[in-house]
């Protein structure tokens, strides 16, 4: 860190230059008059919502296309420009950012839930001082204010055009990205480690739980466990805040409850919406399940019901394949008591939950496995990338 002070102190001893955005840069749109369809089978790439949220550098490995037609006239992304995304369901997921980092070797479009911020002066700040200085929350605070709505979180273009930002002498921006990067490459490999550790989970829960049916009594899945759905939370309102968990229709919670309605220990699988149905989860805490959840448990001395939960895991795609189309997403409950399920002996049932919970809580638990050193990690970075980016501000 010293160096970077040194820097500063010998090439901006009197502070460091501060602009707006509208004074430097313009608005790149996303594509337009596009329908649906032109994203099946498209001929050129463009970086989706997801991308632009997920990457502080925008990945141009991902495959994602869209179709373009010769001579359509659409903006296309260069090296440095920043993408935001536009909108959000929250004021803390709003207008996160992703920069361009090396010239695209093909057209590369942005899509229309997203926009970007070209620089006039391509020279104004490395694209991988960028990448850290518009996520770090000197910006993030600005950003902030530039959003509101109610159900949809909306950047205004206006507000978003007054956020100030800090422009360092070149060298001052090389160094910082140095810094960060090596903290970054921290994050990175821990990352990979957690990807790697999760297929391996994968392939051994779907490996043990299917060839413990090669010895074992198969059932349907109603004569040997309660397959039921919840009720709405007390009073028909979800709280912010409560002892319980309310579980309903997502991949996770949805609120929490002041009451529960049902005992830890119990495999959940969302009956109806969009994004969570057929999804199986399992509760270790009591809490409330709501009326488009089904609740299951063991109703046989000789199942487990967390055995239950990692044989249903590794068929969790089949599962979802029973959903109705068309209009909200259903997962019918006669349909789902019928699926079949291996029952092995108990001490077998156990082995392969001893085994699997050790993966589970390897790539799963936020206290203790590798997701809580990533974010410590992650952490150690951001505090590290917010101390960086403050500077004291040349005098007007």
């Amino acid at each position: 860190m010293s160096r970077i002070d040194d820097l500063i102190e010998r090439l901006s001893p009197n502070g460091i230059e501060f602009r707006t955005l509208a004074d430097v840069a313009k608005t790149v749109s996303g594509l337009t008059g596009k329908s649906k369809s032109d994203f099946s089978g498209g001929n050129s790439r463009f970086v989706s919502y997801k991308n632009a949220f997920a990457n502080r550098a925008v990945d141009q490995t991902v495959r994602d296309f869209v179709r373009v037609a010769p001579n359509e006239r659409q903006n296309r992304l260069r090296v440095g420009d920043v993408v935001f995304t536009g909108s959000s369901e929250n004021t803390e997921d709003v207008g996160m950012s992703s920069v361009v980092l090396t010239e695209p070797t093909e057209p590369l479009y942005l899509n229309s839930f997203c926009f970007a911020v070209r620089f006039s002066n391509p020279e104004l700040l490395d694209p991988d001082f960028s990448k850290h200085l518009f996520r770090s929350e000197m910006i993030r605070a600005q950003i902030r204010r530039a959003a509101s709505g109610v159900t949809r979180i909306n950047i205004s273009r206006d507000r978003f055009s007054r956020i100030r930002f800090p422009i360092p002498p070149a060298e001052v921006q090389l160094e910082i990205v140095r810094v960060l990067d090596a903290f970054g490459a921290l994050e990175a490999e821990l990352e990979a480690e957690l990807e790697a550790r999760r297929h391996q989970y994968a392939y051994y829960r779907d490996l043990l739980a299917t060839s413990s049916g090669a010895t074992a009594r198969w059932v349907q899945l109603g004569e040997v466990a309660s397959v039921r759905v919840g009720q709405a939370p007390p009073d028909g309102v979800v709280v912010e805040s409560g002892p319980f968990g309310f579980v309903n229709a997502g991949t996770s919670e949805s609120g929490r409850a002041i009451e529960a309605n049902t005992l830890g220990g119990a495999v959940t699988i969302p009956s109806r919406g969009h994004g969570g149905v057929g999804v199986v989860g399992f509760q270790t805490d009591d809490f409330w399940c709501g009326p488009l959840c089904y609740r299951i448990v063991s109703a046989h001395e000789g199942l487990r019901t967390r055995y239950l939960y990692h044989y249903l895991k590794s068929i969790q795609p089949s599962i979802r394949g029973l959903q109705q189309v068309g209009g909200t997403p259903a997962l019918n409950r006669k349909e789902l008591i019928l699926v079949r399920v291996p029952v092995p002996q108990v001490d077998e049932q156990e082995r392969i939950v001893n085994l699997l919970d050790k993966f589970d809580e390897l790539v799963n638990d936020l206290s203790t496995g590798l997701p809580a050193e990533l974010n410590a990690r992650r952490k150690q970075y951001e505090h590290y990338r917010d101390r960086l980016l403050t500077f004291k501000e040349l005098a007007a």
